[in-house]
């Protein structure tokens, strides 16, 4: 099992930082019984010039209070001082390359009220890439992402993930990398944890918002089509148009950019070193690093 930190650990905690060995929660509070918190996952990099910097730090605190006031949880905290209070955790722990876990979650409360108050954490650890360096074999999913009616999909709340575990658990049990849920209308929705993104005729497409996360790094790579004049599309397709595609591929802070080998066992069409996916990978690679990405350089 990962090891997420040791005795030397320092996290922040309501304003004070704290070993984690040495942290304790309260086993009555909310949400360890009913999942009301929200969290964020948020990348630090060493740039190209040698500095450390978080990746749209910004970016996550905004969605991070959206999240919190979607499914009313108070939220009394600035970005200034939350992004300070995150750069500090790095520091303290001596961290260059990390993955940056906060989390707002409530105290005590057997009711089904909203909250009325609530708690930061802000930790963090090294993680590489999420769901690996490998193209990944994924499958369609027996489960579905939540209503959009009966949940506030935007919302990047804990207890969702339990959705996102059921299918993440399925696809590795029958032998897959990870699993793609559908739509309550049966239209490609999302990876369990990340966005995804397809390429077809030398045009990209991905689901639109509503019941999807509105992801950060999806949110970036469509940025990055935008600036390399890739044709883009928001639209709503089924697994049949999806197994059509050249190429396709997960992205999320965690997981970055990762290109897709198959879906229910059928390959993509395209090699992914000649896809777009291939380039974007690059590209984004190439903003969080602050380097400069040539769009000339993206078969080398």
């Amino acid at each position: 099992m990962y090891s997420y930190y040791n005795d030397n650990t320092i996290l922040y905690i309501n304003g004070e930082y704290r070993k984690a060995a040495e942290s304790t929660t309260d086993l009555y509070g909310q949400s360890l019984h009913y999942g009301y918190a929200v969290f964020e996952g948020i990348r630090a990099y060493k740039t190209a010039s040698g500095e450390v910097k978080i990746f749209k730090a910004k970016e996550h605190y905004d969605r991070l209070r959206r999240s919190c006031e979607l499914i009313h949880i108070p939220f009394k905290w600035t970005n200034e001082e939350l992004i300070e209070a995150t750069y500090k955790v790095l520091e303290l722990n001596n961290m260059q390359e990390a993955y940056i876990r906060p989390l707002v979650f409530c105290p005590p409360n057997m009711t089904l009220k909203a909250a009325s108050e609530a708690h930061i954490l802000i930790c963090a650890w090294e993680w590489g890439a999420y769901l690996g360096e490998k193209l990944l074999k994924i499958m369609t999913s027996s489960f579905e992402r939540p209503n959009p009616k009966a949940f506030k999909i935007e919302s990047k709340s804990a207890g969702l993930y339990v959705n996102s575990i059921l299918a993440s658990q399925e696809a590795k049990d029958k032998g897959y990398d990870e699993g793609l849920l559908l739509d309550q209308a049966g239209y490609v929705a999302e990876g369990p944890g990340a966005n995804v993104f397809f390429e077809k005729d030398g045009k990209v497409f991905t689901p639109p918002l509503g019941s999807i996360l509105p992801g950060i790094t999806r949110a970036t790579v469509i940025e990055l089509c935008h600036e390399l004049n890739i044709p883009l599309e928001e639209k709503l397709f089924t697994i049949d148009e999806l197994k059509t595609a050249d190429a396709a591929w997960f992205c999320g802070t965690a997981a970055e950019v990762v290109g897709l080998d198959s879906l229910d066992g059928q390959p993509f069409g395209k090699p992914w070193a000649q896809s777009l996916g291939k380039v974007l990978q690059q590209a984004y690679k190439a903003k969080v690093l602050e380097k400069e990405f040539e769009r000339a350089e993206q078969l080398a």
